[in-house]
């Protein structure tokens, strides 16, 4: 087990700072909280691991990484959840999910989230994706930050499993892909139920603002709009998260 040079050691204010959009990109990292998501980075991508921040001992699988321990009262000032587990972890950030290019292999299924704001819900629907086996997500920058606190904690530690784009060039790359043969379904409240669509074999699924949807922008470029059959005299619509599970396990299914 190593610990983290004490002359190293950066001040407490400093990881206090990725709770920001600017830290973070500023200091190329972003944290994450608990053994089972940090656990989950690992079994990822092991080498984006920068520290393990500790109140407590720690489990042998933490020994090839820098540790640094620090009291109750340092660590919860430090945490920005509302129950702190004593187990913080410093991970690199993909810097190029603020790149206006997509990979070079972006993949089959990709994810469209335009203006999602609620991170809650952002975590939730790329912890989804990656379980759906969707290969990236674009966010627009209206969209909660994926590598913020809240957000990263609802993804469960899945948040480096695919690729992630926040960028306002969002509609040119959604260009793009079309191009390339994606087939961009789009959800909307006056669209359509039938399913098969979602068998195509390149997929860009577009979900909307919580509260406003999809732009007209996106929806004029859709290939097809869907809708999902609801009981509306006792809901008038789901929550976008839940709403992108049902349409990412429709894509599944073959």
């Amino acid at each position: 087990m190593t610990n983290t040079d004490k002359s190293s050691l950066k001040p407490l204010k400093w990881y206090r700072t990725l709770a920001t959009d600017k830290g973070r990109i500023e200091s190329g990292a972003f944290l994450i909280e608990g053994h089972r998501a940090i656990s989950q980075i690992i079994a990822i991508q092991p080498d984006a691991i920068v520290e393990i921040i500790t109140s407590g001992a720690v489990q042998p699988m933490y020994r090839d990484y820098p540790i640094r321990h620090v009291t109750d009262r340092q660590f919860n000032s430090i945490c920005q959840m509302k129950t702190p587990q004593g187990l913080l972890a410093v991970v690199r950030l993909p810097l190029e999910t603020y790149s206006n290019q997509l990979p070079h292999n972006a993949g089959n299924k990709i994810l469209l989230l335009e203006d999602v704001q609620d991170p809650g819900n952002v975590g939730t629907i790329i912890r989804t994706a990656a379980a759906f086996d969707f290969d990236g997500v674009m966010l627009t920058p209206k969209c909660a930050d994926p590598f913020s606190p809240k957000c990263v904690q609802s993804t469960a530690g899945t948040v480096l499993s695919l690729w992630q784009r926040r960028t306002e060039s969002y509609l040119g790359l959604a260009s793009v892909l079309k191009d390339r043969g994606h087939f961009l379904i789009a959800t909307e409240l006056e669209g359509s139920s039938d399913t098969s669509p979602f068998k195509s074999g390149k997929l860009l699924l577009a979900l909307g603002n919580e509260a406003s949807g999809l732009s007209q922008q996106l929806l004029s470029m859709s290939d097809y709009r869907f809708r999902i059959p609801i009981a509306g005299e006792k809901a008038e619509s789901l929550n976008v998260a839940a709403c992108a599970a049902i349409c990412m396990y429709l894509s599944s299914l073959k």
